[in-house]
């Protein structure tokens, strides 16, 4: 009994060192798995990563067998981005090409077929026979002859601008009716034909300037000098005016100062043309009513070109009085120096009508101002009728929000 007692007690403690043991190992099993776990996952990892460069290789190596490299594409894009703006660049060179060429036309056009042919000429009806015949025989001018009766009504033809100039032989003389202020070519070729017709019929010539310049500008510099800042009088205010009060809602306000500019502007251009060149010395407020007009009229024609049309409008409209408006006007010649085409075209455009305006108040007591006044104010109608259609069309976006 006690025999069998002492080998358990002293089996005991051999068999719990033998489980203590055991533990230590299942504890080191256990810590090992996780690294073991880290290890295949490193493996793993280090598998995928070569695996990943395997197929970039690859694909480095397949673009290359096609000829390409990786920044082909890139390449490709810059080169089709370079080609776009080189094309922009082109387009737009070859566009202000046409723009120079057709400005170079429109000024050089009118000027080339100028000239005294079908000048309207006025003549006594007993002499129209025979004045024509010489300058046409010799490849000189040939004007359009008006008969008149006596030499008053040719001179009061001359004065209410129906003609711009005539002939009246005489016994001695052949008397030279011209108006200057009209237009100096006009004046210089009837000088010219009528010193012919008297050397021909061995005549003195006898010059009458029915409508003079002021002796402070006799060839009426300053008229032609106003040409174009007439023009800009229509322009600047449309431009400014719509920078300052941009919108759909602001057209009134636009329109509204315009209109106080073209007042005031008029003033001042008739104060320097009548006050420092001496241009004018006709009556300053009618004068300077008729300017105001003038620039009015391209001002509301340009605000209603924008209104409706928007920029493009605006380009067209300025483009227009300018190429064409401009070396049509006559501010420089008179009218009657222009092919007959163009001089009709050039009166029925606002710079045309202000001339004539200006030169009918200024030089010939009012003749002949209806007409050019009924064009302005008809340009100021159509102006306004186009910023009244742009303000009744629907808004864009509207129907969609309805």
């Amino acid at each position: 009994m006690d025999h069998r007692d002492a080998g358990e007690r002293g089996a005991r403690p051999a068999g719990g060192t033998s489980r203590t043991g055991g533990a230590d190992d299942t504890d080191r099993t256990e810590h090992a798995r996780p690294a073991q776990s880290a290890g295949r996952a490193a493996e793993a990892g280090h598998s995928e990563g070569a695996g990943r460069s395997e197929d970039a290789n690859a694909d480095r190596s397949e673009d290359a067998g096609a000829g390409r490299s990786p920044d082909t594409d890139a390449d490709a894009g810059r080169s089709g981005s370079a080609g776009r703006t080189g094309g922009r660049v082109v387009g737009v060179a070859v566009a202000m090409t046409c723009l120079i060429t057709l400005m170079l036309l429109a000024f050089a056009l009118p000027a080339t077929h100028s000239g005294p042919d079908h000048l309207r000429t006025g003549v006594l009806r007993s002499q129209a026979a025979a004045l024509p015949s010489g300058p046409e025989a010799q490849g000189g001018p040939r004007p359009e002859l008006v008969r008149y009766e006596s030499p008053a009504e040719l001179r009061r033809a001359v004065r209410d601008r129906e003609i711009s100039g005539g002939f009246v032989v005489g016994e001695r003389a052949v008397e030279v009716y011209t108006a200057t202020a009209g237009g100096p070519p006009a004046a210089n070729a009837l000088r010219a034909m009528g010193e012919g017709i008297a050397e021909r019929a061995q005549l003195a010539t006898e010059v009458t300037d029915l409508a003079p310049f002021p002796s402070d500008d006799p060839q009426g510099t300053g008229l032609s000098a106003a040409a174009l800042p007439m023009i800009l009088g229509g322009v600047i205010p449309a431009v400014g005016f719509l920078q300052l009060f941009p919108g759909r809602r602001r057209v009134g306000l636009r329109l509204a100062g315009a209109g106080l500019f073209s007042l005031l502007a008029g003033f001042a251009v008739a104060t320097v043309l009548s006050r420092v060149t001496g241009t004018l010395d006709g009556p300053l407020v009618p004068e300077a009513l008729g300017l105001a007009l003038g620039m009015a009229a391209l001002s509301y024609t340009f605000l209603g070109l924008h209104a409706l049309l928007g920029t493009v409008g605006l380009g067209a409209g300025v483009g227009t009085m300018m190429l064409l408006g401009n070396p049509l006007s006559g501010l420089a010649t008179g009218g009657d120096w222009l092919p007959d085409g163009w001089a009709t075209l050039g009166q029925l455009l606002p710079p045309g009508a202000s001339g004539s305006l200006l030169r009918g108040t200024a030089y010939f007591d009012g003749a002949g101002t209806t007409a050019p006044l009924l064009v302005l104010v008809g340009w100021v109608l159509f102006g306004l009728a186009l910023a009244l259609a742009a303000n009744l069309l629907p808004r864009r976006g509207s129907s969609k929000a309805a």
